[in-house]
């Protein structure tokens, strides 16, 4: 069974529903849950499923610590759903083309840092932009422009707002996410 790290900073609908999707089958397990925020609603949706958490620093993701734990598992997959810090280079290196994010949007439109969230609903709304989307996409040394893996579109409306455009990126990534997951395992 292979092994799987997610990586969230915040509520973690996106990490549960991989650790529920990954229950079901004998592909591979989520074996662990990573998060810089002690107050991230992510670490109780892991404990509630039996998934080991480890808190850290920015600093110590930044050092070698948190490769060091990495390394410990020996994870198949690292999966980065909701987080928000700069991936460092020294972990990258250690494991190319296992590291995968999930962007709130058709990259390479509303990437970069500052670009997450709302932040990029906000934009999309704001520029009244016809559709928007996901992005799943191999992580490097630089924010959302790893090689791109997976994107499907999401037509918007005139009245749209922010929230609207939330919830319909939180249903494709809620089903396509974990299929991406899968499919990158089974090759």
């Amino acid at each position: 069974m292979k092994k799987i790290i997610v990586f969230a900073s915040g509520s973690g609908t996106n990490a549960e529903n991989i650790i529920k999707h990954f229950a079901k089958t004998k592909i591979a397990k989520v074996v662990s849950v990573f998060t810089n925020n002690a107050a991230a609603k992510v670490i109780e949706r892991a404990k509630n499923h039996q998934i080991p958490t480890e808190i850290f620093s920015k600093s110590e993701l930044l050092e070698r610590n948190i490769l060091q734990k990495i390394q410990e598992i020996d994870p198949d997959l690292i999966v980065l759903a909701g987080f928000l810090l700069k991936f460092p280079d020294h972990i990258i290196e250690k494991y190319p083309n296992k590291i995968i994010n999930i962007h709130p949007a058709l990259l390479p439109n509303y990437g970069g840092k500052g670009m997450y969230g709302m932040h990029i609903h906000r934009a999309v709304v704001d520029n009244k932009e016809k559709e928007t989307g996901i992005s799943i996409h191999f992580v490097n040394e630089n924010y959302d422009e790893g090689g791109i893996i997976f994107q499907k579109n999401v037509a918007l409306t005139e009245t749209d707002t922010p929230e609207t455009v939330a919830e319909k990126i939180h249903e494709l990534e809620q089903k396509y996410f974990p299929e991406i997951i899968s499919r990158l395992l089974e090759e």
